[in-house]
């Protein structure tokens, strides 16, 4: 069952009132019809309800680091079927897909950069590609990238945007939670600060492993942040659900992260926070 809500039929409504697709975004959240240039303009921000759409690692990267600072890190990294999944489609035929469709070869992308000239180690991820889904790439990824923190005692950043665990690669998936887990414990031993950003969505194995545990937890305004999706938890327990549940506010009131943070001023508060972990 889906953690999400169901698609819009706005496209279809364009099509059939003659709007040309693409000029208009609808928002998920407050049902906004937003002018495409408009919300771009506005770092992809609905100027109605301030729900944060995702945004694609190419523009977290250009919001976050400073220009031409981003240098990417194990780029050779790419998945394989090792289980020769198959469900209405081969799990290859799925990874080409995505690959072709965002220039990506996996979910998420590492690299160094600067942030008002403090140097980072980070991880982006990007739901485009297969809902966000962390698969054995994306664990190595991120191992590695904890790894090179160690080495080159820089602070890690990650950026976390996915359905959870990638179902095709069945148990090698899961094992990546544990796996991350493990090498932010040996980081940890290093005072050097790790820092979560959850955004729009961050659900599954990524919400239980490494997502939830940064020294410093900041979330986008009204991203869903759990573990099930809060239809799948009605379904199961049959009762209805607290007003905002699972969303960015509903956590922050309850203690589960420490700040929400706009996009407009989430570059601001990296450098904060890591200038006072790091003295600079």
């Amino acid at each position: 069952m889906s953690l999400f809500r169901p698609r819009s039929n706005f496209k279809k409504e364009q099509v059939k009132s003659g709007i040309p697709e693409g000029l208009w975004v609808k928002c998920p959240i407050c049902g906004e019809i937003v002018y495409k240039k408009e919300l771009e303009r506005n770092l992809d921000v609905c100027p109605k309800c301030n729900y944060h759409f995702r945004l694609n690692f190419k523009k977290r990267i250009d919001i976050t680091f400073d220009e031409d600072s981003f240098s990417p890190l194990f780029e050779d990294l790419k998945p394989d079927d090792i289980l020769e999944f198959k469900d209405t489609k081969k799990y290859k035929d799925r990874i080409k897909e995505d690959q072709e469709k965002t220039g990506l070869l996996d979910a998420a992308v590492s690299g160094t950069g600067m942030i008002e000239k403090i140097k980072a180690a980070a991880v982006i991820f990007d739901f485009s590609f297969m809902g966000g889904s962390m698969g054995r790439v994306v664990g190595e990824k991120i191992t590695r990238t904890f790894k090179y923190g160690i080495e080159h005692k820089l602070p890690v950043i990650i950026f976390s945007s996915s359905g959870g665990a990638r179902m095709q690669e069945g148990i090698f998936s899961l094992m990546q939670m544990s796996k991350t887990i493990a090498i932010i414990a040996e980081y940890n031993r290093t005072d050097l600060p790790y820092i979560s950003v959850l955004t729009d969505p961050t659900t599954g194995g990524v919400s239980a492993s490494f997502a939830s545990i940064g020294d410093v937890i900041i979330a986008e305004p009204k991203a869903l942040i759990g573990f099930a999706g809060p239809r799948v938890i009605e379904k199961t327990i049959h009762q209805n659900l607290p007003e905002g549940f699972q969303r960015s506010e509903y956590l922050l009131d309850h203690g589960m992260i420490d700040m929400i943070v706009e996009r407009k001023d989430m570059k601001n508060m990296l450098k904060n926070i890591l200038s006072i972990f790091l003295n600079v």
